[in-house]
């Protein structure tokens, strides 16, 4: 009976063993985007409008679930002010004046929804498009890459002050409060200015926690850090037409249990990808003697969702699922990255040698119907590339599979499951907090 048991318990811990590996893209031993999330926000009617925000919040203020809040024109928390949203409420971008929420540097936002009550922001239209307001912004005086400690948003808001658009300085540590279990829907307005983004992340802090937030079809990019260091978990981009996740100006970001789902008959036909790592727009802006960008990514799920995924290849429709720019480092582990052409693009001002490419790491990833793998731009041999990440020590996995047998249920258009499933075992464990 002692050696009976004996075996068992060294069988589970094989399974165990064996489980592990198969851990890429988002794990949970639930389906954590139950409850909170939307995959139809256009099915969704909320009430008309009892309060109105305008104007400078400059008194610490709270929101409340019994009312519906209109953001008309740009809002702006100042004075190191706090916000604090209940749980549940619902906050509306106004379309003809461009609606916003700006929460300036010094100041905080504590929207702390619950998975079955979550706080939302979403359009005033009664027919709901991308960029339909503006967006979320949270600014922090976390370290940028640029001149100088600090520099400023724009994307044609009208604040009261400059200091209220200003961003940036030298605490890692800044806290600009707590975004978890929020839904940020059809913002992304085009200004003459350019686009803004569903949550704007400039100069912010590792002491601010962001968790549990989805970004539905943004005009502009769903999720825009600049700068700052930044932890994020849970996060969800949907639909958007610019880049699911962009970081620039020297962050310093930890992503993990994170998903982006792409259309080709969404997404805009130039530029746009599920991540773009970048650590400046213009050189000549950059100090080289701050930190570059440094991302690290584990257990993403990037998908490109297609009806015919050859045809919209073939009319340009698909693009890469990453772009990695000059100037950066990337690390991504026991990720998925399904349905692009190619996986990843690398910079061609990126040189293809052992010291480049230790900057750039991929393991333990789950390569699945890309038209290519890894390239650099406007070189159709991949050769170099393919030997380096190819080598077995990085634990890389190469398939071809529809998403009804990639994922354990991503047809489900109400409540998808894009937990991997591979040989019928499903990535469950959720080490997220590790």
């Amino acid at each position: 009976m002692k050696n009976l048991t004996q075996i068992l318990t060294l069988f589970l811990l094989v399974a165990i063993s064996t489980s592990a590996q198969q851990e890429k893209g988002i794990i949970g031993t639930d389906n954590w985007l139950n409850s909170w999330t939307e995959f139809k926000p256009n099915k969704v009617n909320y009430e008309e409008p009892t309060q109105i925000l305008t104007g400078d919040i400059s008194s610490d203020t709270k929101l409340y679930k019994k009312d519906i809040y209109l953001l008309s024109g740009s809002v702006f928390v100042t004075d190191s002010t706090t916000l604090t949203i209940e749980p549940g409420t619902v906050i509306i971008g106004d379309f003809k004046t461009n609606g916003s929420l700006t929460i300036t540097n010094g100041s905080k936002i504590i929207a702390e929804g619950l998975e079955t009550d979550p706080i939302v922001f979403t359009s005033n239209k009664s027919v709901k498009k991308e960029g339909d307001w503006g967006g979320l912004i949270i600014l922090g005086d976390a370290p940028i890459n640029k001149y100088g400690n600090g520099s400023s948003i724009n994307y044609g808001l009208r604040p009261s002050s400059n200091k209220n658009i200003s961003y940036g300085g030298d605490n890692t540590k800044s806290n600009s409060g707590i975004l978890k279990y929020v839904r940020i829907e059809y913002a992304g307005k085009r200004t003459r200015d350019g686009y803004f983004s569903g949550l704007t992340l400039a100069g912010v802090g590792n002491e601010t926690t962001i968790e549990n937030i989805m970004v539905s079809y943004s005009k502009g990019n769903s999720f825009n850090i600049l700068g700052g260091e930044v932890n994020l978990t849970k996060m969800v981009s949907y639909r958007s037409n610019s880049n699911d996740y962009k970081f620039n100006y020297g962050t310093q970001a930890k992503i993990s249990n994170s998903l982006a789902i792409r259309s080709p008959y969404v997404s805009g036909g130039k530029g746009s990808r599920c991540m773009h790592i970048a650590s400046y727009d213009k050189k000549e802006d950059v100090d080289f003697s701050k930190k570059s960008t440094f991302v690290t990514a584990k257990n993403l799920t990037l998908v490109n969702i297609s009806n015919d995924l050859a045809s919209d290849i073939s009319v340009g429709l698909v693009k890469e699922a990453l772009y990695i720019d000059n100037d950066t480092s990337f690390h991504i582990d026991k990720s998925v990255i399904s349905g692009f052409n190619p996986a990843v693009i690398l910079d061609n001002r990126i040189e293809i040698n052992g010291e480049s490419l230790d900057k750039i790491k991929f393991s333990e990833m789950y390569f699945n119907n890309c038209k290519g793998n890894i390239f650099t731009k406007n070189n159709p041999n991949n050769e170099d590339l393919e030997n380096w990440y190819g080598n077995s020590a990085f634990f890389n996995v190469y398939s071809k599979g529809p998403d009804s047998e990639t994922f354990i249920d991503s047809g489900n258009s109400k409540r998808p499951d894009y937990r991997l499933r591979i040989n019928k075992i499903i990535a469950s464990n959720d080490d997220s907090k590790n």
